[in-house]
């Protein structure tokens, strides 16, 4: 039986849950050993929410999740194994977007600590038991969420960043409070926005190849998705030094690239 595996952690998460990558790897690995199952690959998203979504598109903002879908599209895979259903989504719009495209695969979910878990089942009692574990996720996720918006708020009037990764073509090295211009990744922004302004007619996914056939990586190495693409494209704004954190806008304290 083939099977995938899928891990990630949230900045916030790995610290409140403690299920770093590794932890999560390891459980995945010892758990297809012990059933008998062939692991052909784990997928890994590091420091992204389980809630990240592009509701404009409908698609989720994570590059490690739509390598794993891609490779669903291509290879039979019968079950994604992860250590919880929260490594997948935090939100029922992403449960709903993501369980469409694993039905679409015929795949279903092996949960390690939700070992009755099926997108098909419908015991009510799973049912039950299942949507109360999420329920509590997202409640503690919302929480958090509360008690950091108004520290970051009040950063981000300043026009200093607010938390998080570090916006792609810039670095935060530890110790210091304000992002740095990370010279080679810059490079790639800018060369991305002459692209974009030159051919203006080209879509993400050509826009990707372009980079990709110029020699340009992701922060990982890895070639450029369209996805990636759109997420520097988004942040045009934040590139020429305006800093937005929700509903405030500022003039940036980090230099501009384009």
């Amino acid at each position: 039986m083939n099977v995938v595996g899928y891990i990630r952690v949230s900045t916030q998460g790995q610290a409140r849950d403690g299920y770093s990558l590794k932890y999560q790897e390891d459980e995945i690995k010892a758990y297809c050993e012990e059933n008998n199952l062939n692991l052909i690959h784990i997928f890994r998203d590091e420091g992204i929410s389980g809630a990240k979504l592009n509701e404009e598109a409908l698609e989720i903002d994570r590059v490690g999740l739509q390598e794993m879908l891609a490779h669903l599209s291509s290879v039979q895979i019968d079950y994604v194994v992860v250590l919880n259903t929260s490594r997948l989504w935090r939100s029922d719009i992403v449960k709903v977007l993501i369980q469409r495209e694993l039905k679409k695969y015929g795949c279903d979910i092996k949960s390690i600590e939700q070992p009755f878990y099926s997108i098909h089942k419908k015991d009510p009692n799973d049912f039950l038991v299942n949507g109360l574990m999420e329920l509590l996720d997202q409640y503690q996720r919302l929480e958090i969420a509360l008690k950091l918006t108004k520290g970051r708020n009040k950063k981000a009037k300043e026009g200093g960043y607010a938390g998080g990764r570090a916006t792609f073509g810039y670095t935060k090295l530890k110790g210091e409070k304000e992002l740095k211009i990370h010279n080679e990744h810059a490079e790639v922004v800018k060369r991305l926005f002459e692209l974009k302004e030159l051919y203006k007619k080209w879509s993400l996914s050509r826009l990707a190849e372009a980079l990709n056939e110029e020699g340009y990586q992701t922060t990982q190495g890895k070639a450029f998705t369209k996805v990636q693409v759109k997420r520097i494209l988004d942040r045009e704004s934040f590139y020429q030094g305006i800093y937005t954190y929700g509903q405030v806008q500022a003039n940036g304290k980090h230099e501009a690239i384009i």
